[in-house]
């Protein structure tokens, strides 16, 4: 039986020696060459600038950020001043508006009370009572301005004048006017085209229409719609011929001699803002500009 052969691998002493002789020459001659430094110096190189260039990146864009949210705070500031600056201007341009637009009614007031042959008194609401059976009129005119209870209390308003009512309460500084429209108010008055004679008495409510009675179904044809009714000036309670409300419809009733008249106000109580309290019992003193 044959045996087997194993071969065997053995280094020698001197093929080591000889193999680490050569290793330490080329390792010698790579750095003699300077082909070694170079490599590592540029490697560095790559390795920093690259990192350096990451952190730029990262420094820019954390830069842009902070400075995008100052921005964004200084423009918010700017935005909420001028916003603030515009309400203060519109404010401003809304007073001023209202300013002239009072001058405007109280000029136009003012100029009407003094061609006015009795003493007089402008003043302004500053009170109304919600009560539709009883709906006083507050002004801020009392007893200590002159004002006494009954006096007729007028108004002009777009360049018409009207009847409001008359005082039936007076305070010190206040006092409080019955208007036309109050249930309780009963006027004598006159068809101003044909003179006819009635009573126009309130039905109640600043919105409603005054009624004109007393006036006879023969004297049907002699008016129409639109005409205006005026005060008569009888028992002294208004100066005569104010204009009280105009000619809205005319019912006639079988049964009654009378015709059913309804008046729309002259004076729109909902927009009114200033009356005068006339004195009937004193002449008015002033004189109009053109005659100072």
């Amino acid at each position: 039986m044959a045996q087997k052969v194993k071969a065997k691998f053995t280094l020698k002493i001197p093929e080591v020696v000889l193999a680490g002789l050569l290793l330490i020459s080329g390792i010698t001659l790579g750095f003699s060459s300077g082909r070694f430094i170079v490599d590592l110096n540029k490697i560095g190189f790559v390795a920093l600038s690259t990192v350096q260039k990451g952190v730029h990146a990262v420094t820019s864009k954390v830069t842009g950020t902070v400075n995008a949210i100052k921005e964004t705070a200084t423009l918010r500031k700017e935005y909420e001043a001028l916003t603030k600056k515009l309400e203060d201007y519109e404010y401003l341009q809304r007073n001023n508006t209202e300013i002239r637009k009072e001058n405007e009614r109280l000029k136009e007031l003012l100029g009407f009370a003094t061609n006015i042959d009795y003493k007089n008194y402008p003043a302004h609401i500053i009170a109304r009572d919600p009560d539709n059976q009883y709906s006083g009129i507050t002004i801020d005119k009392g007893a200590r301005n002159g004002i006494q209870k009954g006096m007729p209390v007028i108004a002009v308003q777009n360049g018409t004048i009207g009847v409001v009512g008359k005082v039936v309460t007076v305070g010190v500084g206040t006092c409080m006017v019955m208007p036309v429209y109050d249930v309780k108010c009963n006027i004598s008055a006159r068809i101003q085209n044909t003179r006819d004679i009635g009573l126009v008495c309130g039905n109640g409510a600043n919105s409603s229409t005054l009624s004109l009675k007393y006036i006879s179904k023969r004297d049907r044809d002699d008016f129409m719609h639109g005409d205006i009714v005026v005060t008569s000036g009888e028992n002294d309670n208004y100066m005569p011929d104010i204009p009280i409300g105009t000619i809205d419809s005319v019912e006639v009733i079988d049964y009654d001699s009378s015709l059913n008249i309804t008046l729309k106000p002259m004076i729109d109580f909902s927009r009114l803002e200033m009356v005068i309290v006339v004195d009937q019992t004193q002449q008015n003193d002033r004189q109009p500009e053109d005659a100072r």
